[in-house]
């Protein structure tokens, strides 16, 4: 028996750019690869970096799909379905529209994987494949069989040191899917699991793929510590209020914490209540960026723009905030209500969801009808704030303006300026999107 799993490749301006900048492998697919037993060949496929094959398909196909690579994902599924194979898709999308995605496939995956995968195997064998599946319960995080990474392809990635040690988000954020998906409530892996994973990668840098590193500050001081001997250096993403956790953020960078993903989101108050987002603390933003700058760490920041308090100023006042901030590096993004999420079911009920292909559900198309703009001057201040941002005057100002302490300098000072070149470089901005200025917003 032979089972292809899939990632889509992303078609999307923004994803197609970003992927340039920063290639890492799709850890859903090895971890669902891992659950496969003994004795079915498994081939795992990432379309980012290498083209489908469809001769010869294998006996059953697996994609993972993500909103904005829907159609791509459907077209894979009816491609490979028209040459005999049997198609089963999961990931967030399908979980949130199964009656859509079931259009497209033979069986569905509702929600994480663990245990519906291996029941759907089994039926699949047996000649029983349902339509659908899913867990009763959330599976639980102990004992979990590590990532199949011996299946991805040689010398595509940027890193291939990727691990997720928990699921869900108890802050219900309404743009968000993460609790939708992985439920409201923070759950983790055992420490010893969690250890035992990372011995076994070789170099030195790790990416930690969780939502919130810090979503249980009890269960990551106690990793941190049990990364210490290990001598890593580590990336991930972390909620902001981890510069109020003296404790949390010194362990955080003995055990090798080198860069913090961290969704600021906006710097109006008034979209921080609209979303849900309260335990963001706008006054202290300036102030949190700074202690971890002190403490040897690179601040990725990421904005959304086009929440209901915005106006066309708003990109200009982000903007200046993120290079005001020192930040090494900043994400803008456009509001995106995605399916099942809060946002999505507002705006559907307000007739202001005005574009249904998926393929736009990318974060830098306007796929809903803003409060205080057009969907045209919200894509437009978007791309004007990538531009500004990562301009090569702005590189090089921020990049040689660091005056943190001189270890951090010499340590940092290459890498920051080889990922802001490589999202200037990514980002292609003269060939895929037309100058504006500043003017043409008001």
């Amino acid at each position: 028996m032979k089972i292809a799993l899939i990632s889509p490749g992303k078609d999307d301006y923004y994803a197609k750019r970003l992927k340039s900048a920063l290639k890492l492998p799709p850890l859903t697919l090895s971890t669902i690869a891992a659950l496969i037993k003994p004795g079915i060949e498994v081939t795992l496929v990432d379309e980012h970096v290498e083209p489908i094959n469809y001769d010869n398909p294998p006996d059953l196909v697996g994609i993972t799909v993500m909103t904005s690579v829907a159609p791509r994902a459907y077209n894979i599924a009816d491609e490979f379905r028209a040459r005999g194979a049997k198609v089963v898709l999961g990931g967030p999308h399908p979980s949130a529209l199964p009656e859509e995605a079931i259009q497209h496939c033979d069986a569905v995956v509702i929600g994480e994987a663990e245990g519906a995968w291996q029941r759907l195997i089994d039926d699949f064998e047996k000649g029983d494949l349902k339509q659908f599946y899913s867990n009763e319960r959330f599976p639980s995080m102990e004992n979990l069989p590590e990532p199949r990474r011996d299946l991805y392809k040689k010398g595509a990635y940027y890193l291939e040191n990727t691990i997720q040690i928990s699921r869900g988000c108890p802050f219900g954020c309404s743009f968000c899917s993460v609790s939708n998906f992985f439920g409201n409530t923070y759950r983790h892996r055992p420490i010893g699991d969690v250890i035992r994973e990372i011995s076994h990668m070789n170099g030195k840098l790790i990416a930690f793929m969780d939502d919130n590193i810090i979503g249980n500050p009890k269960h990551s001081k106690e990793l941190f510590k049990a990364l210490i001997p290990y001598g890593k250096k580590w990336v991930g993403q972390s909620s902001f209020n981890i510069v109020e956790d003296k404790e949390l953020l010194e362990l955080a960078q003995k055990s090798g914490c080198s860069g913090l993903f961290i969704g600021l989101e906006s710097i109006s108050e008034a979209s921080m209540n609209e979303i849900g987002k309260p335990q963001n603390k706008i006054k202290k933003f300036k102030e949190g960026i700074k202690i971890l700058h002190d403490h040897g760490i690179m601040v990725m920041g990421a904005f959304i723009f086009g929440f209901d308090s915005d106006d066309r100023d708003v990109f200009k006042r982000t903007l200046d905030f993120a290079l005001d901030s020192k930040l090494d590096l900043a994400q803008f993004s456009v509001l995106t209500p995605l399916p099942g999420t809060k946002l999505y079911e507002k705006l559907s009920l307000e007739n202001r969801i005005i574009v249904k292909d998926w393929s736009k559900y990318d974060f830098g198309n306007a796929v809903f009808k803003p409060a205080q703009m057009t969907p045209e001057e919200l894509e437009k201040g978007n791309g004007w704030a990538w531009r500004q941002f990562y301009s090569y005057g702005s590189i090089l100002k921020r990049v040689f303006g660091m005056k943190y302490e001189l270890q951090r300098y010499l340590l940092y000072f290459a890498p920051i300026l080889t990922l802001n070149l490589s999202f200037k470089k990514a980002l292609n901005f003269e060939a895929k999107m037309s100058k504006i200025s500043l003017a043409s917003l008001s």
